[in-house]
């Protein structure tokens, strides 16, 4: 009588299983075909996805540390002055 449980349990596992890995190839095989186009290079496209396709060229990178704009957000005025008063 155990025999029968255990073969239906396993049974179930294997299903689950292998409708689980079905399931997740599919979806990784549809992410993967129909995301590839997004990563080739379009010189003459219409369309322009970034700035950085339309100029042909990477941005550098930039330190941490380096302010960018005008202004350094980390060392506004008001969070200065949010400082002083907490200290």
């Amino acid at each position: 009588m155990m025999a029968g449980w255990q073969t239906l349990v396993i049974g179930v596992l294997q299903a689950l299983a292998a409708s689980t890995a079905v399931v997740l190839a599919l979806f990784i095989g549809f992410s993967v075909v129909f995301a590839w186009p997004k990563f080739r290079r379009r010189p003459h496209a219409r369309v322009v996805r970034s700035l950085d396709e339309r100029l042909g060229g990477r941005s550098p990178f930039v330190a941490v540390g380096i302010p960018q704009g005008p202004a350094d957000q980390l060392r506004t005025p008001e969070l200065l002055d949010r400082a002083t008063r907490k200290s």
